[in-house]
């Protein structure tokens, strides 16, 4: 089953901005912020917002990786294991 985020109204995150900032930054898991009804926003701590956007980083050069195969394009071996050192010295 999916996992169903924490909710929280534009009034609630006025009344308690330091609270649903604090849930998020001890956590790992979004906050949607909702407006009349409809989500608006999303409030995400560092920490899971720099997973994602390094996440995002491998897809992409994954992508990449698969159009180069395609287009019989690419590099060497050394190249590679280089760039995936990089890539995993991140925290």
């Amino acid at each position: 089953m999916k996992h169903v985020p924490e909710i929280v109204s534009i009034t609630d995150l006025r009344q308690d901005a330091a609270g649903v900032v604090e849930r998020v930054r001890s956590g790992e898991e979004p906050v949607v912020i909702t407006q009349r009804s409809h989500a608006v926003a999303v409030l995400l701590g560092v920490r899971a917002y720099e997973r994602m956007m390094y996440e995002r980083e491998v897809l992409g050069i994954l992508a990449k990786g698969e159009t180069d195969i395609r287009s019989a394009k690419g590099l060497s071996v050394e190249e590679v294991l280089a760039e995936a050192a990089r890539l995993l010295e991140m925290p």
